[in-house]
């Protein structure tokens, strides 16, 4: 019984967690492939969606601002950029849909 109870627990508490995560964006640096990959994350649409995304350099100027249309019936788009060339310090990944924006930010050392 007090396993089917933890086990209850943990799954509501997953489920839960998870919205909160509906919306989010999130960068991953791969040193190894000269790489810095972020992604935009939402639910999966009946219709296509543009969003605006941008990328902000350390001394808070922009430098790539890019339109990306997620298809029908996706959930997520990507964006890709080489860690060769840029600048070192604090970058932020700008996500803006429709009124909302969604951040992070990682570090180039």
């Amino acid at each position: 019984m007090k396993k089917l109870l933890y086990s209850f627990l943990l799954l509501t508490s997953i489920c839960f967690a998870q919205e909160d995560k509906i919306n989010y964006a999130d960068c991953l640096i791969l040193k190894d492939e000269d790489s810095i990959i972020c992604k935009y994350s939402i639910n999966r649409l009946e219709y296509k969606k543009e969003i605006e995304i941008q990328w902000i350099n350390p001394d808070k100027k922009l430098s790539r601002n890019r339109i990306i249309t997620i298809p029908q019936g996706h959930g997520s788009i990507y964006d890709f950029r080489y860690i060769t060339g840029r600048q070192k310090g604090i970058w932020t990944f700008k996500v803006i849909d429709e009124k909302k924006e969604y951040t992070t930010s990682f570090t180039l050392e």
